[in-house]
């Protein structure tokens, strides 16, 4: 099964956005990752609608959009309307998680549940079967360039054989310092889909790099 590479856009140039995205535009990626922060749920503000909305007009890749926010019911049906393809929100962040799935999934997009490092699997093994990817923190959300928690390897390899047993058929996402050697480490657990962000876009060579993540 080939890689699966989610350029995050939280490391990206934002004084040269359009040129990160022509990067990506001609590379073998398929997605475009976008973390989306609101300041009460983490401690960082990052960007909203109207970035995603232009960034939107300039590629075909595919928006897998995170929002690190509170009441994602509230907003999740406008991240759809304005070109996310996949939304995942933070089970730790609203009440009403079943709802916001539906409101996901009735905008025809793919939705997605996100698990801090300390939050179980266990707290939304309920929601498995609805889901179209979970997403596993492999740092604390909020700031980018942090450094992989090994101890998450565990987590992605649970929740792998998880998914075999019960027959699910969601992918498994991983964020949060991912880079040559983890990515290896993330798909020998089980990872189909690797978010990298401050190693790609730090890097002197970008393509070499990302060409590299996705082999």
């Amino acid at each position: 099964m080939e890689t699966l590479v989610s350029p995050s856009l939280l490391s990206a140039d934002f004084l040269h956005l359009y040129k990160d995205i022509e990067m990506i535009n001609n590379s073998e990626a398929d997605y475009i990752h976008m973390d989306i922060m609101d300041g009460v749920f983490v401690p960082n503000i990052s960007f909203g609608f109207p970035i995603i909305e232009a960034i939107r007009s300039k590629t075909d890749k595919i928006f897998d959009c995170h929002l690190m926010i509170a009441r994602p019911e509230e907003y999740v049906e406008r991240f759809c309307n304005v070109g996310c393809d996949m939304v995942s929100f933070h089970i730790e962040a609203t009440n009403h998680a079943d709802r916001v799935i539906q409101i996901i999934k009735n905008s025809g997009k793919k939705a997605g549940i996100v698990l801090n490092p300390q939050t179980s699997i266990e707290s939304v093994k309920y929601l498995l079967p609805k889901l179209d990817y979970v997403l596993i923190m492999t740092v604390n959300p909020g700031f980018g360039g942090q450094k992989f928690i090994p101890e998450m390897l565990e987590k992605i390899e649970e929740l792998a054989k998880i998914r075999e047993e019960k027959g699910y058929s969601f992918l498994i996402q991983v964020d949060g310092g991912v880079n040559v050697e983890t990515s290896k480490l993330c798909r020998d657990k089980g990872a189909d889909l690797l978010v990298c962000g401050s190693f790609l876009f730090g890097a002197e060579d970008k393509e070499k790099i990302l060409g590299e993540l996705l082999r």
